[in-house]
């Protein structure tokens, strides 16, 4: 199958582009670098099977020629902003790269035929709500950041087009996603300020924020496993893990997989629950939908964070190591 992967460069696209190479298909890759990494590509460069399109998904009428060209028969859908921050300094960041790129993905699909379509949402569409732990059909739906409301506008769309135009959609609302090929996030930053500077470790909010942690082997296992076992027009998903990790025990291990002694190095938390204005401090879904499917995570939430801590402090040790050569 010919693959379509929006956002190519970026943190979970790049670990599902080796497994959908290694299962033999061709992959599109599209990405404007914006948050994507080049050295995330090295890898898959001389696969005869991949073909890296470098494209601002903005602009539609390149990224429609994009599709007629090379008539992807399904898109895996992960460009969007990936740091919830962003939406408090530019507040039209997840507008433009997310819900209006999501239009345009959607429409390129409608021009050129392309029947299906796997989604990544967020478990922040649902805000901060009253059920724990939150099923898909809570309501109602208030998100408190921009990004949390790009993604529920995105649902929308993508709802809209799966049954105006026949597109098969699978929807994933992620928990926390963390492994190999992350650049920010909790433990991507614990790991590099300590590398910077070992003598205290500067912590927002007050660490007892605390939510589900899967590893992007899990999640992608995850979105294959429900694309292959359910078939309705619009098919919706919390992809998540039953427990949760707070984020002082992140730093527990970030510390200890750096080999300081956690006598030597203080916190400095900025205080409050929040880590920062729209940060859900404490984030529960129910995967019960999902695990009816069959499916289930084969790490629970501290596993995949203890497992991410040290692929994550390999792969920075290894940049710094070569960005000093």
């Amino acid at each position: 199958m010919k693959i379509l992967v929006t956002g190519g460069a970026g943190f979970i696209a790049s670990n599902l582009t080796r497994r959908l190479l290694a299962a033999g298909h061709r992959v599109v890759a599209i990405d404007n670098f914006f948050l994507g990494k080049r050295r995330h590509l090295t890898p898959f460069l001389g696969d005869p099977n991949y073909t890296f399109i470098e494209q601002d998904l903005l602009d539609l009428p390149a990224l429609n020629q994009v599709f007629a060209e090379q008539q992807p028969q399904r898109v895996w859908h992960f460009a969007a902003n990936s740091d919830i921050s962003f939406g408090t300094k530019f507040t039209d960041f997840d507008l433009k790269g997310g819900t209006l790129v999501t239009y345009n993905v959607l429409e390129a699909m409608r021009l050129s035929g392309c029947k299906q379509l796997l989604f990544s949402s967020s478990g922040a569409v649902y805000g901060e709500p009253t059920v724990h732990p939150t099923p898909e059909d809570y309501g109602p739906m208030l998100p408190i950041s921009l990004y949390a409301a790009s993604k529920l506008a995105c649902e929308g769309l993508v709802s809209a087009y799966a049954h105006s135009f026949d597109i098969q959609v699978w929807l994933f609302r992620f928990g926390n996603i963390i492994g190999p090929n992350s650049t920010h996030g909790v433990i991507p930053d614990f790991l590099g300020r300590l590398m910077d500077d070992p003598s205290h470790l500067r912590i927002l909010g007050d660490g007892t924020q605390a939510k589900p942690y899967v590893h992007v082997e899990d999640c992608l296992d995850g979105m294959e496993f429900a694309q292959g076992h359910s078939s309705q027009v619009l098919n919706y998903y919390n992809l998540a893990v039953p427990d949760r990790t707070t984020v002082n025990q992140i730093a527990d291990w970030a510390v200890a997989a750096l080999g300081i002694a956690p006598e030597t190095c203080p916190r400095d938390y900025t205080g409050g629950p929040r880590g920062w204005r729209g940060d859900v401090p404490y984030v529960n879904l129910d995967i019960t939908k999902i695990h009816r499917l069959g499916w289930g995570p084969r790490m629970n939430s501290d596993a995949a964070v203890q497992r991410a801590v040290l692929e994550i402090a390999a792969q920075l040790k290894a940049e710094r190591a070569e960005g000093g050569a």
